[in-house]
């Protein structure tokens, strides 16, 4: 009788990493293995992304959440979830509101795109990673809460959903601000 061979075993599943969970599970959103975890825009939401001094005066001056809708802080960016298809209405709005290109700080991530998840709210985490200054709500439905175009006029019902345009013409503006206060504090050339 020949010695037993052990056959080979499975390795146990190793449980998934729990902010990549609780993007797909409780918010329905697709991610991408990290690390850090990423979170696939032009699904459920496009991405507008300020210099975080400009996206705190944003939120500063807009003031709840139902005027901003969900913002995240990574580094030193201040992303702004938008309705999807709003990363391709960026440009005209831009030219609409005659910014055009005088606004080069205010860039959007849409179809394909990827953002670093950040943190779900309460999770403690790396000094490092992205978390939530206005978070999404609880459940799947988080699109009714984003800026789109159609928050004045469209079939989310009368205004519900924040208006993108106040939005983008909001970061517009403070973006430029802060590029004039940036160049005042910089010594002139010819003194």
């Amino acid at each position: 009788m020949s010695p037993a061979i052990p056959l080979p075993r499975k390795p146990a599943a190793a449980p998934g990493d729990p902010v990549q969970q609780w993007y797909e599970n409780e918010l329905g959103w697709a991610t991408a293995a990290g690390p850090p975890v990423q979170l696939v825009a032009g699904l459920r939401f496009d991405v507008l992304e300020v210099p975080a001094d400009a996206g705190f005066a944003v939120l500063r001056r807009l003031g709840s959440a139902a005027a901003t809708g969900p913002a995240a802080l990574a580094g030193n960016t201040v992303r702004f979830l938008v309705a999807a298809g709003g990363a391709d209405e960026l440009p005209g709005l831009l030219e609409w509101l005659e910014w055009g290109g005088l606004v080069r700080d205010l860039r959007a991530v849409g179809a394909g795109g990827l953002i670093p998840a950040p943190l779900p709210p309460g999770r403690p985490g790396p000094r490092e990673a992205a978390v939530w200054l206005r978070p999404p709500g609880p459940g799947r439905g988080v699109e009714p809460a984003l800026p789109t175009l159609s928050a004045l006029t469209g079939p989310r019902g009368h205004g519900a959903a924040p208006d993108l345009v106040r939005l983008v013409d909001t970061a517009a503006t403070q973006c430029h601000r802060l590029r004039l206060l940036r160049a005042s504090a910089q010594p002139l050339a010819f003194s």
